[in-house]
């Protein structure tokens, strides 16, 4: 079986590789706080994906033995595979994004499957992987020795948080179950996820400070484009109470948009500012997550560029010209002074 690289915890890389594994509508971004308030802009969002410092310990907690058949849970069967396997627990188990037909497939098929084989599945799926993988950094040298980690070296891991049929369940692959956090609606889980993450984080708060979190949230262009949408259907709906016309020509949802509107003239001049001004805000908002998409894309593009024969010619060149030597001595003596 094929290896999965190991990738960095970004939200450029995850929301490229979401695009890769052929699902639409939904992206990643980075969390600093689980402030309510902080989050409103990022809603809806679909899920949370913590990345922590992985030690051997001891979980209390029990784990749903049974858990509700349409929930997706799989096993994590081979290493490297979790940045992946957090996306997915969140993607198979939100209804209102795209699949596409490799993902969406691939929840049909297993979905009477138990965790162990879905996770065999997805540790199986070519298309998974090569996405996965194309995100590998680039090595100047390759061993063929394996090696099993050992306390001394730094292993991150990825769980995902994800509410499910007014339950919220952590998803640890190398868990044999969910972890039932509670009873939770669509506007409170959120603060309910915020105590578990936070008391993971302070038992390791003596020894370890490098956490990420992220939310799997709406695709945010999306988001903007169907307020775009219902604004320009209330500025239309304002000019036609400006200008009465046959009320009959009115398109739905111009009609649907009047019943909220002002009767009077001058409300109704206030109310166009305001959508004008509405529109102007949208219209940067999108322009701003175009920008950051080009931002991740060209992001993307250097990690995945592999350098080390430019480097390796660039000191074979100055070795040539006997100018690497000199540039050797140099960096010496500045270091030593």
């Amino acid at each position: 079986m094929d290896s999965w690289c190991t990738i960095e915890s970004d939200p450029g890389i995850f929301t490229e590789l979401i695009a890769q594994m052929g699902v639409s509508g939904a992206q990643v971004e980075e969390l600093y706080s689980l402030d309510p308030d902080g989050l409103a802009h990022l809603k809806p969002v679909y899920g949370l994906i913590f990345l922590f410092k992985w030690r051997q310990e001891t979980d209390e907690r029990p784990v749903v033995t049974e858990p509700p058949p349409d929930l997706f849970f799989a096993s994590q069967v081979i290493n490297n595979a979790c940045a992946t396997q957090a996306l997915l627990a969140i993607l198979m188990n939100t209804p209102d994004v795209d699949l596409g037909d490799e993902v969406g497939k691939l929840k049909e098929f297993t979905k009477e499957f138990p965790a162990e084989l879905k996770g065999m599945a997805i540790s199986n799926s070519e298309s998974i992987r090569g996405a996965h993988n194309s995100f590998a950094k680039p090595e100047p040298f390759v061993s063929d020795e394996k090696r099993t980690a050992t306390d001394d070296d730094d292993v991150y891991h990825f769980i995902s948080y994800v509410p499910h049929a007014g339950r919220l369940y952590e998803l640890d692959g190398l868990k044999p179950g969910p972890i039932d956090l509670g009873a939770v609606t669509d506007d409170t889980w959120l603060q309910v996820a915020q105590p578990a993450i936070q008391a993971r984080i302070e038992r390791y708060a003596a020894s370890e400070i490098r956490f990420n979190l992220m939310a799997m949230v709406k695709d945010r262009r999306m988001v903007v484009q169907e307020r775009i949408t219902e604004v320009t259907a209330l500025q239309a709906a304002v000019r036609r109470r400006l200008q009465p016309a046959d009320p009959n020509a009115m398109a739905m949802d111009e009609l649907a948009a009047a019943a909220s509107l002002p009767t009077d003239a001058a409300g109704l001049n206030a109310k166009l500012a305001e959508l004008d001004s509405t529109m102007a805000e949208l219209s940067a908002a999108g322009q701003a997550e175009e920008e950051k998409r080009e931002h991740w894309k060209v992001e993307n593009v250097r990690r995945k560029h592999n350098y080390i024969p430019f480097l390796f010619n660039f000191l074979k060149i100055l070795a040539e010209k006997r100018m690497l030597q000199p540039l050797i001595d140099k960096a010496r003596s500045t270091g030593q002074s």
